[in-house]
């Protein structure tokens, strides 16, 4: 399935400049027909994985209590 600039845009949640800017560096594949830019969308699925996992690693670490400091000392 090929994706416009825009569509590609809020797939990812990046702003269209910054699809852009891929692009022109060739960061990302694209087919040119001469108007436009087409972007096949499962070359993201590979980022996408790796970002959610990340995001669950990220969620766990923060949900993670803060354990007691062994040398704090009551000053009652």
């Amino acid at each position: 399935m090929y994706l416009t600039v825009k569509e590609t845009a809020a797939y990812l949640e990046l702003s269209e400049d910054y699809i852009l800017h891929f692009i022109r560096h060739n960061k990302i594949k694209t087919l040119h027909d001469g108007d436009r830019y087409l972007i096949n969308k499962n070359q993201f699925d590979n980022h996408l994985d790796q970002m959610e996992k990340y995001r669950m690693m990220i969620q766990e670490y923060l949900s993670e209590p803060i354990p007691e400091d062994p040398d704090v000392k009551d000053e009652d």
